[in-house]
C-alpha cells in the first residue's frame, strides 16, 4: 500500500492512498489540473482512480471535485450530510448524482482491494469523518479537521501502519495573530482544528511497534510553520512516558503546496 500527500494544508487538501490495482483519493481540495499533475507524478492517471473519499464539504476539501468527477465519472463516497453540503456548495457545478455513494461512520465498505472505515470526527461541518483504509496486510489513517479527540478516535486509529494526522496550528501563533476573535475561537474549539501539541498527544496514544510513518498535515498558512509542527510533536513524544522515542518512526510534515514523497506502507 502507498500513501502520498499531493497537498495538505488550510488552503487545499488531496491525499492519495492505493495499491498496484486500486487507487483512491481522500479529498479534492485543489484544482483538477493540480490533482492530475500530482497523480501523474507518481505514475497514475486520473481515469484509473477507483473512488474519491470526501471528509467534509468545506472548500479546501472539495474544490476540484466537480471538475474531476465530471471529466472521468469517478465514484464519490461521503456521508449523507457531506453530500448535501457538496450539492449546495457554490461554484461546484453539476455533478451526476449517480456518482455519489452514501456511507455511514463505523460501517466499513470496500473499494476493489481496499477496505474503508469512516470514523466520526468533531468539526464544524455537516457530517464529517476521517478514514482508516486497509488491505489484508497493512492500514493507513487519514485524520484531519478534528477539534478534539477521545477514546473513540484513539481506538479507531490504533494499529495503523502509517498515518497522516492534523497538526494545524501553534496555539501561541494563533492567539497573537491577525485572525478575528471569532475565527480564533472557532479554530480553538472542539469543532475546530487540532493544535501541534494535541497532535503529538494523540500520537502518543497510538504509537506501536509497527507504525512506520507519521505525516503531519493540514498546517495553517497563518498560524504554523513546518519546523514548529515537527519540533512540537517530536517534543510531545520525547516527553511522554510511553516507551517510544521520535527516532523510532519516520516523522514527516506534508507540504501545503507540493506533494510528499511516496510512502510505501
Amino acid at each position: 500500500m502507498n500513501l502520498v500527500s499531493i497537498t495538505s494544508g488550510s488552503s487545499g487538501n488531496c491525499i492519495y492512498v492505493g495499491t498496484d490495482n486500486t487507487h483512491i483519493l481522500v479529498d479534492c481540495g485543489i484544482s483538477g489540473k493540480r490533482i492530475e499533475a500530482g497523480l501523474n507524478s507518481i505514475g497514475i492517471k486520473a481515469e484509473e482512480l477507483s473512488g474519491i473519499l470526501i471528509t467534509h464539504e468545506h472548500a479546501d476539501h472539495i474544490q476540484g471535485l466537480g471538475v474531476l468527477s465530471r471529466r472521468y465519472g469517478i465514484p464519490i463516497y461521503a456521508t449523507k450530510g457531506t453530500i448535501a453540503g457538496i450539492l449546495s456548495s457554490k461554484g461546484m457545478g453539476e455533478i451526476d448524482t449517480d456518482l455519489f455513494n452514501v456511507i455511514c461512520v463505523d460501517q466499513s465498505f470496500t473499494i476493489d482491494e481496499l477496505n474503508v472505515n469512516p470514523v466520526k470526527i468533531s468539526h464544524d461541518a455537516n457530517e464529517p469523518c476521517a478514514y482508516r483504509i486497509s488491505n489484508d496486510l497493512r492500514s493507513v489513517g487519514i485524520c484531519t479537521d478534528l477539534g478534539t479527540y477521545n477514546d473513540y478516535i484513539i481506538d479507531s486509529f490504533r494499529g495503523v501502519n502509517a498515518i497522516l494526522l492534523e497538526a494545524n496550528h501553534d496555539v501561541n501563533m494563533l492567539q497573537v495573530g491577525r485572525y478575528p476573535y471569532q475565527l480564533k475561537r472557532r479554530i480553538l474549539s472542539d469543532k475546530g482544528h487540532l493544535s501541534n501539541e494535541n497532535s503529538g498527544r494523540l500520537l502518543c496514544e497510538i504509537l506501536h511497534d509497527d507504525l512506520s510513518t507519521i505525516m503531519l498535515g493540514h498546517l495553517s498558512e497563518e498560524n504554523n510553520l513546518a519546523e514548529l509542527a515537527y519540533e512540537t510533536v517530536r517534543l510531545e513524544i520525547l516527553m511522554n512516558e510511553c516507551k517510544y522515542k521520535p527516532e523510532d518512526f519516520e516523522l514527516l510534515v506534508a507540504s501545503r503546496t507540493d506533494r510528499s514523497k511516496l510512502i510505501a506502507v
